[in-house]
């Protein structure tokens, strides 16, 4: 059998796999990988980045976004470190990733050598899996390993150290050439009927539904039997792309910034199936709308990991299964009850959180993301970071079932950008648009330069305010007056973009944006808009002076 390098039995391996795209930035601890990668252009390709930190966000919105593991090549030592956030992002969004990490060779560990980090300790408490190779031979068996404990059960990243001799050492142990299909758990008869007779015995029932690892059978199923059953459903926090927000069955996200509405809603429910939830803080309200450990309402908490059903909360019934088998099943069933005021009230609620009052704001953005919303395309992709912008794509944004959102659980800066570029590279045809504050934009805006490398130039909207926002908040409501540390300085957006062969525009009133963003549309680089917001809109019902007077007169 022929001889091959480690590096070159590893991308081949990949190949084998099924993944087709790569993201990273180059070292010389994994050169023979890069050496490798040179002549897999088309089958395995790889997206040149200018930060770990971006190449990582990139792997991990890949991964939400197909389903398969979003792989990430980065050096070690500061390599690795740079890309923590994506590992944890990928962690807290339960995404599917590979992050692939240059080591020291075996002759030097433990010396505290150049750049060598102890990956285990480094990474054990935001990965599902670190190992390191430490036989050229096992290389194929442990990427079948990782790619499966990837995408099994609750999906998240998985770390692989790649010691430099390694992956220059020869074999001529045979590639993987295919991943093998592993099913979900199923439930049984006997639990169905359980749901089934728990549901129909309601009075308030309500699903929750959210995580990874959804595929369109399953949410189709899911929509199918609430709209069959008139049960309301709410995504958990940044997961309203999982059904379709048009349907009259859709009653809204529980996340950040939940209304009043969501929140009596879940409290009020007698039934509360929760399907591929994890139980977040945010999704909880900080872990106060469902008593700790046992609920007042019946919970009945699907999942396909094990080792998330009664790791918080005890519920009425858990069952180990896959969102899409446990959908499918369930859409077979016929169920009725006297909800359909319960319904109707919860998505007039949710129908009500749109009202919002013009924006004090040279660019109003309840006028800006209500024109988006009749505006973009079928197949649009959405894409933020974190801050109080986020609240326009998150709360005035309806998703139709094609329609996606990548957003960061982890509530990570700089994710917006980096998403929506790996979005564009995976999807070139698609529009893709990223809400940025200007202080999440500069976290990863060098990454421009690698959407221009790569020809994947999104629509990149900046919602430029001069502030830190979401700090600010906070500050003016607990030290009222007392600014510090969250005032921004800015570049000039509009030439920044135009030096990375983005059209650039800025947006100083509310009725410059439609014509901008048409503009913004027919460019065939990409198109960057930076839209004029004024600090005093940093919520969209309470002004930031009207937040300030609350909290002095709170403190008199």
């Amino acid at each position: 059998m022929s001889q091959s390098t480690g590096g070159k039995l590893l991308v081949d391996c990949l190949i084998g796999l099924g993944a087709s795209k790569s993201f990273g930035v180059p070292g010389e601890s994994y050169l023979a990988v890069l050496d490798a990668l040179h002549d897999t252009q088309g089958a395995l390709d790889f997206v040149l980045c200018r930060n770990e930190g971006g190449a990582a966000f990139m792997a991990s919105a890949y991964g939400k976004l197909t389903g398969s593991p979003g792989l990430c090549f980065v050096t070690r030592g500061p390599g690795a470190t740079n890309a923590s956030i994506g590992v944890h992002t990928a962690m807290q969004d339960s995404t599917p990733m590979i992050l692939f990490v240059g080591q020291v060779g075996t002759d030097m560990q433990g010396r505290e050598a150049f750049q060598e980090v102890d990956y285990h300790a480094f990474f054990g408490s935001v990965a599902k899996w670190v190992t390191e190779i430490d036989d050229v031979d096992r290389i194929p068996e442990i990427l079948a390993r990782a790619w499966s404990t990837a995408i099994s059960g609750r999906p998240g990243p998985v770390v692989i150290a790649l010691p430099e001799d390694m992956l220059t050492s020869t074999t001529d142990v045979p590639a993987l050439t295919t991943a093998s299909r592993v099913h979900e758990p199923v439930l049984s008869d006997e639990t169905l009927s359980e749901v089934t007779s728990i549901l129909a015995e309601a009075e308030r029932p309500l699903i929750l539904m959210g995580g990874s690892g959804w595929l369109p059978k399953g949410t189709q199923a899911m929509q199918v039997f609430a709209q069959a059953a008139d049960i309301p459903v709410l995504a958990a926090f940044r997961f309203q792309d999982l059904f379709d927000n048009h349907l009259d069955t859709y009653v809204g996200d529980a996340g950040v910034g939940m209304t009043a509405a969501t929140k009596e809603l879940i409290t009020s429910a007698d039934v509360i199936l929760a399907v591929n939830v994890r139980f977040g803080e945010m999704t909880t309200d900080g872990y106060t709308l469902l008593n700790v450990p046992i609920p007042a309402q019946k919970l009945i908490h699907v999942h396909a990991s094990d080792r998330e059903l009664r790791k918080i909360y005890v519920p009425t019934v858990g069952i180990h299964a896959g969102p899409n088998a446990f959908a499918v099943r369930l859409a077979q069933q016929a169920i009725a009850g006297p909800w359909a005021t319960w319904r109707s009230d919860a998505r007039a609620g949710y129908e009500a959180s749109f009202d919002a009052p013009a924006q004090p704001s040279p660019v109003d953005m309840v006028a800006v993301t209500a024109w988006l919303r009749d505006r973009l395309p079928s197949d649009a992709i959405l894409t933020n970071g974190a801050g109080n912008f986020t609240v326009w794509p998150n709360k005035f944004f309806k998703f139709g079932p094609d329609q996606r959102l990548l957003a960061p659980q982890s509530g990570a800066m700089g994710y917006g950008v980096p998403a929506a570029i790996a979005a564009k590279a995976t999807y070139p045809l698609r529009t893709v648009v990223c809400f940025a504050g200007d202080g999440d934009f500069q976290m990863n805006c060098t990454e421009l330069g690698s959407a221009m490398q790569a020809g994947a130039q999104p629509i990149i909207l900046i919602l430029n305010n001069g502030t830190y926002g979401t700090i600010r908040m906070h500050q003016e409501k607990n030290y009222p007056a007392r600014v510090s540390g969250t005032t921004l300085e800015n570049p000039d957006f509009v030439t920044l973009a135009k030096a990375y062969g983005f059209h650039a525009e800025n947006v100083s009133t509310t009725e410059e944006f439609a014509p901008a963003f048409e503009r913004a549309m027919a460019s065939q680089g990409g198109a960057i808009l930076e839209l004029d917001i004024s600090p005093e809109a940093l919520t969209p019902r309470q002004t930031l002076s009207q937040m300030r007077a609350a909290a002095q007169k709170a403190a008199q």
